[in-house]
């Protein structure tokens, strides 16, 4: 079996006016994910920030400085300011590479802004959504980012499956309160209907928060905290790529907990993919 290690941090996080404060805790959550063998080291939505335009500190350079030095993929959230003077950005899900490159950055796509960051206590923002879905190459897999509540909207993790990625983080923001049930049934989901691992963890604003620290691989949930932390998990793709690259079968359910093949062309009508979205029909010329 090929393995690698995953860091989830579930930290205890400085929220605005203070969210500078967090980059220097990134900094040491990251030597301390490498210390422990971790492979990548993955961090909540927006941290270490910032959360508010004007943005007033930009954590990417450091943390790719990080990475580079304890030699660790290190996914992390920041915003990328548009028009300071309109406060609008893009929300970021970004990862750092061990050997110094620029940093991947996806900018979220779900739902449509600039709602969901504005008038809350935390975030404040002019949001403004991306419209792309890449995914970059490791030497462990193929990476795909995403973000939140986009665990909502499955044709983002579909966009990224379909491109390849095999491992898809989807860091996040705050408590879940009463959508915490459906948000880690959505999380397990995207990695059953992808073949996927899907990767989470969120931050907490106090040991009373109730976290959700997630490895979902599309079998079985590997790992799970509710708490304050770190945790480091072996994972491997061998199982996901067996089950992509398989046949479902009658009998399959005898060895497999998941239907093998749904990204190949034995599940896939990519002809009907223009259909699935109901236009209205074109009017006859009276």
């Amino acid at each position: 079996m090929t393995s690698f290690r995953i860091a989830l941090v579930q930290p205890i996080t400085v929220a605005p006016p203070d969210d500078e404060q967090n980059v220097g805790a990134a900094v040491e959550w990251i030597g301390r994910a490498a210390q422990n063998g971790a492979d990548f080291v993955v961090f909540p939505e927006s941290y270490p920030g910032p959360w508010r335009m004007p943005a007033h500190y930009d954590p990417s350079e450091r943390i790719a400085e990080a990475a580079a030095k304890y030699g660790i993929h290190a996914v992390f959230g920041t915003v990328e300011p548009i028009d300071a003077a309109k406060a609008t950005a893009y929300n970021l899900t970004c990862m750092a590479f061990p050997d110094g490159r620029p940093a991947a950055r996806y900018r979220r796509s779900h739902p449509n802004g600039p709602w969901i960051y504005t008038g809350g206590k935390y975030w404040e923002f002019q949001y403004v959504a991306g419209n792309d879905y890449p995914v970059f190459d490791t030497k462990h897999g193929k990476i795909g980012l995403a973000m939140c509540s986009e665990v909502y909207m499955p044709e983002v993790t579909r966009a990224l499956a379909l491109r390849g990625a095999e491992l898809i983080f989807m860091p996040a923001g705050l408590d879940k309160r009463r959508l915490w049930e459906t948000w880690r049934t959505l999380l397990w989901a995207r990695a059953i209907e992808n073949l996927a691992l899907v990767v989470s963890t969120q931050n907490l604003l106090s040991h009373q928060n109730r976290g959700l620290a997630i490895v979902a691989a599309p079998e079985q949930v590997l790992y799970e905290s509710q708490v304050a932390g770190m945790g480091v998990v072996e994972v491997s793709l061998d199982r996901v790529r067996e089950l992509r690259t398989g046949r479902d079968e009658v009998s399959s359910s005898e060895g497999y907990g998941a239907k093998q093949g749904v990204l190949s062309e034995q599940w896939q009508r990519p002809e009907l993919y223009d259909s699935f979205y109901p236009r209205p029909l074109n009017q006859a010329a009276e």
